[in-house]
């Protein structure tokens, strides 16, 4: 029983002296294999590798795919005429020789991408001071991203390389500072409103010269109507006096006897009408008198 423990024991540290010996590089990664704090190599190919147990050797690991690098820094930038922008950009690169990125820059990824951020900003602040806003905006924009990209990657390879390759630098936004953002917000706003004021002050004027030429149309509408309705009156009025005329010239008695009859019916036309006159010193009876006298004759 003693020797069954003692062989399971021993197969239990044989594979686990087994498993600390091996390990799997990736095809993303770098394998870097350290021996006492020193690298002692750096397996490129994927697949299965072999190595000392710890503490005599180690082993670490490196992203080989391409990296990006977006800006997170919102400080304005002047441009050549002193103008304040905020720039946002990103660059893509990848660790090519781990060894000396290891001894230059960092063991990480996030290492490298701290020391190049500040290295990035740097170019393009250079770069920046020496443009226009209309050329960071216009075609010029192209030079500016390949001379940042050529600055950037002097630096890395300098004394000390740093074993990355910048394969691209792009800048995805242009704006002004915020200062100067909310200041041409207003000044637009202000134009703006100018402008609508404008329109409805010319609209309101307008709209008051259409009113005033129709009342104008209007009132001479209405005049001319008027002119032609009295011009009509008149005409049958005159046509009028003249048919009564010609009646009445035929037969004077029967005109005085139908006036008499229409002044009656103009002055009795309700019962509670009352006429005080003398009927004997009046002839406005004289139509009354006469029919009642022929009656009575």
């Amino acid at each position: 029983m003693n020797r069954v423990g003692f062989f399971v024991s021993s197969l239990l540290v044989v594979v686990a002296l087994l498993s600390s010996m091996l390990f799997v590089v990736d095809q993303r990664q770098f394998g870097v294999v350290y021996a006492l704090g020193q690298i002692k190599e750096v397996i490129t190919e994927p697949g299965l590798n072999w190595k000392m147990p710890p503490p005599f050797q180690n082993v670490r690991y490196i992203d080989k795919r391409l990296l990006t690098l977006d800006s997170t820094d919102t400080e304005p930038v002047l441009t050549a005429e002193k103008q304040r922008v905020v720039i946002d950009w990103y660059v893509r690169w990848r660790i090519s020789n781990p060894s000396e990125y290891i001894r230059n820059v960092g063991l990480d990824e996030s290492a490298g991408a701290m020391q190049l951020n500040r290295v990035v900003r740097n170019a393009f602040q250079e770069e920046i001071n020496r443009r226009t806003v209309r050329e960071l905006l216009s075609s010029k924009r192209e030079a500016l991203m390949a001379d940042v990209k050529r600055e950037v990657a002097e630096s890395v390879s300098g004394a000390k390389p740093w074993g990355v390759d910048i394969v691209d630098v792009r800048i995805t936004r242009v704006d002004y500072a915020e200062t100067i953002t909310e200041s041409v917000y207003r000044r637009m706003e202000a134009e703006r409103k100018r402008v609508a004021n404008e329109l409805r002050s010319t609209g309101g004027a307008e709209g008051e010269k259409i009113r005033a030429e129709a009342d104008r149309q209007r009132d001479i509408t209405i005049a001319n109507a008027y002119r032609d309705a009295q011009i009509i009156k008149g005409q049958g009025d005159a046509e009028a006096a003249r048919v009564y005329g010609e009646a009445f010239g035929r037969d004077p008695q029967f005109a005085q006897f139908y006036r008499s009859l229409e002044a009656y019916k103009a002055s009795f036309n309700k019962k509670s009408d009352v006429v005080v006159v003398d009927p004997s010193s009046t002839d406005f009876f004289k139509a009354m008198r006469s029919s009642g006298g022929s009656s009575a004759r």
